[in-house]
């Protein structure tokens, strides 16, 4: 017990509590960020807490009720990796753990394409230097605006298609959205593997969509969902060398 640690990574839709040790995760749960209230593993389980979030109001009820101070993920923490950005401190915490575990863990230059409440996609150079990255809109995102926006498109679950011709409303919105979708991920890594030492780069997706996404965009070549606490647990076993 006496290296665990309790990784939280707070997103916009969901939020994840992680035990770990400094090799390996070794409990995962996750709830939804509106419930968040407190932490679901007791507090004999771990003895640090490294916090990675982007959801400031959460991030303030929940450190109420931690029994220790956490590890504030940000460009001023020892990470392991260098940060050539203009404005370091507007880099997302997820988006930093994703840079850690993807050059750990993998090799770089890498592209890691998040698929979020927002996909990101963050960049790690050959020197293993975090440069910058794109956000876009998430899929989630466009398929609620739709139905939120329109008076008969309905809210759908998002899967596969069954055709690239839709036979219903919900098949040709799944098609607009995942295959559409694809085409947004595929044009953008395209632009990213034309720029100067990119071409080789990597790439590595996670997020809640990143593997109905990838499977059908070959420049994406691992799916990792458990990718942004894997980062957090590097960060944690960077505080106890």
């Amino acid at each position: 017990m006496a290296d665990r640690c309790l990784l939280i990574n707070i997103n916009n839709t969901n939020t994840t509590f992680a035990l770990a040790s400094r090799d390996r995760l070794l409990r995962i749960h996750r709830q939804p960020t509106a419930t968040v209230c407190d932490v679901p593993f007791p507090r004999s389980a771990y003895r640090a807490i490294v916090l990675a979030s982007v959801v400031p109001a959460v991030t303030r009820r929940l450190r109420r009720r931690l029994p220790v101070e956490p590890l504030m993920v940000d460009a001023r923490c020892d990470l392991g990796i260098g940060i050539r950005y203009p404005r370091k401190r507007q880099i997302g915490a997820d988006r930093l753990a994703n840079a850690v575990a993807v050059t750990r863990l993998y090799r770089v230059p890498a592209i890691v394409v998040d698929f979020g409440t927002a996909v990101t996609f963050d960049i790690v150079d050959d020197r293993g230097q975090y440069i910058g990255g794109v956000i876009a809109p998430g899929l989630a995102a466009v398929t609620d605006y739709l139905y939120q926006r329109t008076a008969l498109l309905p809210r759908i679950t998002l899967a596969e298609p069954r055709s690239v011709i839709g036979k219903s409303t919900v098949g040709a919105m799944r098609v607009g959205a995942v295959i559409g979708y694809r085409g947004l991920v595929k044009e953008i890594l395209a632009a990213l593997q034309r720029e100067p030492g990119l071409r080789r780069a990597v790439v590595v997706a996670t997020g809640g969509y990143g593997e109905l996404i990838a499977r059908r965009v070959p420049a994406i070549r691992h799916v990792n969902p458990r990718l942004t606490l894997e980062g957090l647990r590097f960060i944690y076993g960077r505080q106890i060398r």
